[in-house]
């Protein structure tokens, strides 16, 4: 298990909190991979601004996937690996603006994600979620305290 997958495992039964942030305490989607990051790779690239929960929407701005372009390694779809943050498009010509953690591959792929109502859990990637997976990452490889890659 790579330690991001085991970071994100971690934050299962957070319940869900717009905007927050906090292991055990309240996360969103956003949260929780800024949770693993601060984890995996210390402290956080960028500030994040109060957002509203149809951020972005309005003016079809892809902010989220610009972000992640910007901090993490981008990946083709088909190459899933445990542990990579995947961005989910909601519905047709919406923004993308939902993101999770890959867990397991096939045969019985998952993911890790706060869920609006249900806190973080790790649902199953079925197909009605793995139509709307729209990009896919990794987290920068980081260097450990004695400079091995961890």
């Amino acid at each position: 298990m790579t330690r991001v997958l085991q970071a994100a495992r971690g934050w299962i039964g957070t319940p869900y909190l717009h905007q927050a942030s906090v292991r055990g305490a309240g996360t969103d989607c956003l949260g929780l991979i800024r949770g693993v990051w601060r984890e995996t790779c210390g402290a956080e690239p960028e500030a994040i601004p109060p957002y509203s929960r149809d951020w972005s929407e309005p003016e079809g701005e892809e902010l989220l996937w610009r972000a992640a372009l910007r901090h993490l390694v981008g990946k083709p779809l088909a190459q899933a690996a445990p542990g990579d943050v995947i961005l989910f498009r909601m519905r047709d010509r919406s923004v993308a603006k939902h993101l999770g953690i890959q867990g397991n591959l096939a045969p019985h792929p998952t993911f890790i994600h706060a869920y609006s109502g249900h806190g973080v859990v790790e649902s199953p990637l079925s197909a009605p979620w793995a139509r709307r997976v729209v990009a896919r990452f990794a987290f920068p490889q980081m260097t450990g305290p004695e400079g091995q890659e961890d």
